[in-house]
């Protein structure tokens, strides 16, 4: 009897645990409705989304139109490109300017890609009176690292957002703490970078501070403490309970055959 009572509490409690780590909707679930049981947070809604500006480090690229065949080949270079058109990309130096041939250093940091285009049309056409230019940014990119596919990618659209970032790295693995993942920002004027922390499970991320992706964003998301415990499913769960039992009924049979009555 005293053997069958250990089994007994054996088993419950390796149950309790097993079912209690288990990876369910609550803990790994998106858009999930905060209330007052479940722990997840109402966010501030109604941040609008603002225009990346440019900062120092970045990489521009641009294309300049002329219909001034001399300039054209002066800037062309022997590059294979159509009559009129020349690219390339230039870093912000440190002064906030960039230096281009021809040109005098124009200041972009602090910038939107729209404004930093047309001021630099307009210090092209202190030289080539017709010239047109279209710019954009070179190094429009994110990196996400952690319990995901760590990779960086290329944001091939404006106003890019959290869930559509997460879609092209294959989501956060169920090993990943939702409850703190983390955006790491730089700023600019060489500030130290802002650090958001928010529960991605939470439906009113839409439209908060943390929704939208900005180029040189860092999203990482860290192991959950309970990763080492939690089963992937409830069936993995049976399956770990079934071993397990199956170890205990062997282990307290062989004790029972070799202790004396």
């Amino acid at each position: 009897m005293k053997h069958l009572s250990l089994t007994k509490c054996l088993v419950l409690l390796l149950t309790g645990i097993l079912l209690s780590s288990c990876y369910s909707h609550r803990v790994v679930g998106l858009l999930q409705e905060p209330t007052k049981h479940n722990g997840i947070p109402t966010y501030e809604q109604g941040v609008k989304y603002e225009d990346y500006r440019l900062r120092v480090n970045d990489e521009i690229i641009y294309r300049l139109v002329t219909l001034d065949e001399t300039i054209f080949k002066t800037l062309n270079q022997g590059n294979n490109t159509n009559i009129g058109q020349y690219a390339n990309s230039y870093r912000i130096y440190a002064d906030s300017t960039v230096d281009i041939p021809f040109l005098r250093p124009v200041r972009l940091a602090g910038l939107t890609v729209r404004e930093a285009q047309d001021t630099l049309r307009a210090a092209f056409r202190e030289v080539v009176p017709d010239a047109d230019v279209k710019m954009a940014l070179y190094n429009k990119m994110f990196t996400v690292i952690g319990e995901m596919r760590s990779n960086t990618y290329y944001i091939d659209k404006d106003k890019l957002n959290i869930f559509q970032a997460l879609a092209m790295t294959g989501d956060i693995l169920n090993t990943g703490d939702r409850r703190h993942v983390k955006i790491i920002r730089p700023r600019g004027n060489g500030d130290a970078p802002e650090v958001l922390e928010f529960d991605i499970r939470s439906n009113t991320i839409i439209d908060s501070k943390y929704y939208y992706i900005y180029p040189n964003d860092v999203i990482y998301v860290s192991r959950t403490k309970i990763s080492f415990f939690a089963a992937p499913s409830y069936a993995g769960v049976l399956g770990i309970i079934t071993s397990s039992l199956s170890l205990l009924v062997t282990v307290l049979n062989y004790t029972l055959m070799v202790i004396p009555h």
